[in-house]
């Protein structure tokens, strides 16, 4: 018989860098979950991926138990790390403060293929080059299916 569920938590936590402080331990405190054993499991398997962004979603059963996925990295973030910029523009309409090129959004949009909702590679592409184009960054040259 499958465990009866509680309920859910979203989390974004950095990789092989999580600990009861906030905004982890409220968060599970909350639903009871024992925090050190989620900590301890989360770093354990985010080891090759320290300090990066990792959104997890965390399934809370009546017993008190848990498991949890890690998905990738947030697109924004993916973005940022290619074109190596702190954060994106205030006014992305207005100012354009980086580029990335078409094959670093292919390259992000096959990173990011199993979390989208979407079932081709340039559908997938598309997304990305639009979060990017909010943050007030430009996708350089033609795109792969325009030629």
């Amino acid at each position: 018989m499958a465990k009866e569920i509680s309920g859910y938590v979203k989390l974004q936590v950095k990789g092989a860098q999580a600990n009861p402080a906030p905004p982890v331990g409220p968060a599970l405190g909350s639903k009871g979950v024992n925090i050190m054993e989620f900590c301890k499991q989360f770093n354990a398997r985010t080891q090759d991926k320290p300090g990066k962004v990792l959104p997890v979603l965390i399934t809370v059963f009546t017993d008190k138990s848990f498991e949890f996925v890690i998905k990738t990295p947030p697109a924004s973030v993916q973005i940022l790390e290619a074109a190596k910029l702190q954060s994106g523009s205030k006014e992305p309409n207005r100012n354009k403060v980086g580029k990335v090129t078409w094959a670093q959004v292919e390259a992000i949009a096959k990173d990011k293929m199993p979390d989208l909702n979407c079932f081709t590679l340039e559908s997938a592409m598309k997304m990305v080059a639009g979060t990017a184009r909010s943050m007030g960054i430009n996708v350089d040259g033609k795109a792969p299916w325009q030629n």
